[in-house]
């Protein structure tokens, strides 16, 4: 099966390109720059319809997300996934898990 027709590669920063796309997509994935995780969700649920999957890596980053890890070289990165965290378990418009493997798999299903 040919896919290049289906497939669009956008070779950009993701800050910058993320707020240009005006589609709704079925799966989104989140694997870039842990202190803008936020960002990054927010722009999903943009782009997100009913039935999405929104799949984040590494979102408890070394075990530091859950500990009370607070060395200056990682902060704002363990603040912002802690804020990742509770945005999608508190939002009552997703279905959200954290699964415990690797360094932590978000895994969001928008449901209204």
């Amino acid at each position: 099966m040919e896919l290049s027709d289906k497939i669009n590669v956008m070779a950009s920063d993701a800050v910058e390109i993320l707020p240009t796309l005006d589609k709704k997509y079925d799966l989104i994935f989140i694997d870039a720059a842990k202190g803008k995780y936020p960002f990054f969700f927010q722009e999903a649920l943009r782009m997100s319809k009913i039935g999405t999957l929104i799949v984040a890596d590494n979102v408890l980053y070394k075990g530091y997300v859950m500990s009370d890890y607070n060395k200056h070289k990682q902060r704002t990165a363990v603040r912002n996934l802690r804020e990742y965290i509770k945005i999608a378990l508190e939002n009552p418009k997703l279905e959200s898990k954290i699964i415990e493997v690797g360094d932590g798999l978000c895994i969001s299903k928008v449901i209204s």
